[in-house]
């Protein structure tokens, strides 16, 4: 599983010119990719990572404010693009794999504590933020 990680002032997912999920307050946004090999371990490794990542002001972490997070799954982080012009997607999980782990991403946040913003599965989306710093971090579970 691989994070995208920003801290964010705010941020939003428009689909089809209609808002599916925004932050308006400082927090952070994640671009999650799912590859063939991950399951629960690495989706509960992942959520409470960045939960608990100490990059918000002051050295403090989304658990210590109860920051939002706006979660968008994004299969093109697994994107291999070494050779040629074009990028293969061989690496990242079908739809099939990585929607569940995604929702389960999601899920277990919001168990953690979190208030979490989602982007739609599989849209065609445009994500809008406010990157703060800039901070951004790339995150590959073990």
């Amino acid at each position: 599983m691989r994070a995208v990680v920003q801290r964010a002032l705010s941020a939003s997912v428009t689909v089809a010119g209609e808002v599916v999920g925004a932050i308006d307050g400082p927090g952070l946004v994640v671009l999650l990719g799912v590859t063939h090999e991950d399951g629960p371990e690495q989706v509960a490794w992942m959520a409470r990572k960045i939960w608990g990542l100490r990059i918000l002001r002051e050295e403090q972490s989304a658990s210590d404010l109860g920051a939002p997070v706006l979660a968008v799954s994004q299969f093109t982080l697994y994107g291999d693009a070494r050779k040629g012009r074009r990028p293969t997607w061989n690496a990242a999980a079908p739809g099939e794999v990585s929607q569940p782990l995604y929702e389960a991403f999601c899920t277990e946040l919001e168990q953690l504590g979190a208030e979490v913003a989602r982007g739609a599965f599989g849209a065609d989306m445009q994500v809008a933020l406010v990157n703060d710093g800039p901070v951004t971090l790339v995150l590959d579970s073990p």
